[in-house]
């Protein structure tokens, strides 16, 4: 393996496991790049990133820019002197000064088979699509969304009965073993990136507050999977007598009745 001087861009839970991955892997982290501290939580006091938190406990340099889009900002990444760049759920754009200045340019580790389910969502539009299969790719990036050629693609299962908190794990942890291989093999010769495929792209969009709502008129098979794809966090809801009540886990059930009919005192509902 040869040792590369990175940075690593990412913010959410997800990008823990690429990041402790690639420090593992003896690879010099020159700095860590993810969102400044948010307000959170009843008291709205301002919380760290779980990078941030993750990149603390290794000792690394974390830089919190709320943007990548001033010339000041841009020059201090190219200044790092950088083989590649790792980004993994870090929730800013990344320019073009940026994404040329590393010597491989940058990779990006996302949680689908693309071109299906580019962009913000693509673990719950997974399961709230029904698709049996998903998985990790590497790609290269451009100044599109998720659009770049792939590196590297590791597909799995999706297993009957998995919850976006499921998914989520299971494909940090791919993600992290992923990365590392695919930097192994672009600087090895043994990987070429490759276009994604022309057709099959689909958006994946950033989940709103109406994705909650359960609404009955819907198949129970497509509330199901709205549920599971909303699981654990921020999970479905309905409104009962004006207050909201959260649903974590269902399944189907047999019975029938008008749409939202409480059929059962277990709440079974048509």
């Amino acid at each position: 393996m040869t040792r590369l001087r990175l940075a690593f861009m990412g913010t959410a839970a997800f990008a823990v496991p690429a990041l402790r991955a690639l420090n593992e892997a003896g690879h010099e982290l020159a700095c860590i790049y993810t969102q400044p501290p948010r307000p959170a939580g009843r008291g709205h006091k301002p919380r760290r990133s779980p990078v941030h938190d993750e990149a603390e406990r290794l000792g690394l340099a974390v830089r919190t820019p709320a943007t990548l889009g001033d010339a000041a900002g841009q020059q201090a990444f190219a200044e790092l002197g950088l083989d590649a760049c790792v980004v993994a759920a870090y929730g800013l754009i990344l320019p073009a000064p940026v994404l040329e200045a590393p010597k491989l340019g940058c990779v990006n580790v996302h949680p689908s088979l693309v071109p299906r389910w580019r962009g913000p969502a693509p673990i719950p539009r997974t399961i709230e699509a029904g698709d049996a299969e998903t998985g990790v790719t590497i790609i290269g990036m451009d100044e599109g969304v998720d659009t770049g050629p792939v590196v590297l693609v590791e597909r799995v299962a999706v297993a009957v009965g998995a919850t976006a908190g499921d998914l989520h794990d299971a494909l940090a942890e791919i993600g992290g073993r992923l990365v590392v291989a695919a930097l192994d093999g672009l600087v090895g010769g043994t990987l070429t990136p490759a276009p994604q495929a022309a057709d099959g792209a689909v958006y994946a969009a950033k989940l709103t507050k109406e994705d909650g709502l359960l609404d009955w008129r819907r198949p129970a098979a497509e509330l199901e999977r709205q549920v599971r794809a909303l699981a654990p966090r921020p999970g479905a809801r309905f409104d009962l007598a004006g207050a909201a009540v959260k649903v974590l886990a269902a399944e189907l059930a047999p019975g029938e009745g008008a749409p939202g009919t409480l059929l059962a005192d277990d709440f079974t509902v048509a």
